[in-house]
């Protein structure tokens, strides 16, 4: 099997992950968070294929940055720590730009957002690694 092949599969894997972990936690672990700290700012339903659009952005980016440069390293660790440095960095940057720029945007949400962002992307880039090794041991 290609290269190409088998880190288009880690991509996909990495954006099916992401996207369940993110139904779960916006859609029933942190909605009343969010809805307390920013529900005003909320619509009443996301705008589908914006959120597509960053979901495959954000997958293929933890592939290229996260998973291709270990793609010959056996092991997760590696990906691990540069997935949650991946979603420190892009978390970070959307929570605090909030916060320098927008009215009464609330701390709280920085920090669990951020703390979310870490997780989501260390888990869903790990598991594309998974496949990727996956794919590449047979």
């Amino acid at each position: 099997m290609s290269t190409t092949i088998r880190l288009a599969a880690a991509a996909t894997t990495t954006l099916i992950v992401m996207v369940v972990l993110d139904l779960v936690w916006l859609g029933v672990i942190a909605k009343s968070t969010y809805q307390q700290g920013i529900g005003h700012l909320m619509a009443d339903r996301p705008v589908i294929p914006v959120a597509v659009l960053f979901y495959v952005i954000y997958a293929v980016g933890l592939t290229i940055f996260t998973i291709r440069p270990f793609a010959a390293v056996p092991g997760l660790g590696q990906t691990v720590i540069a997935a949650a440095l991946f979603g420190f960095f892009a978390y970070a940057t959307y929570d605090l730009t909030n916060l320098a720029t927008l009215k009464d945007w609330p701390v709280r949400i920085v920090l669990i957002d951020i703390a979310w962002g870490i997780f989501v992307s260390a888990v869903s880039a790990t598991a594309g690694k998974w496949m990727l090794d996956r794919l590449s041991a047979g």
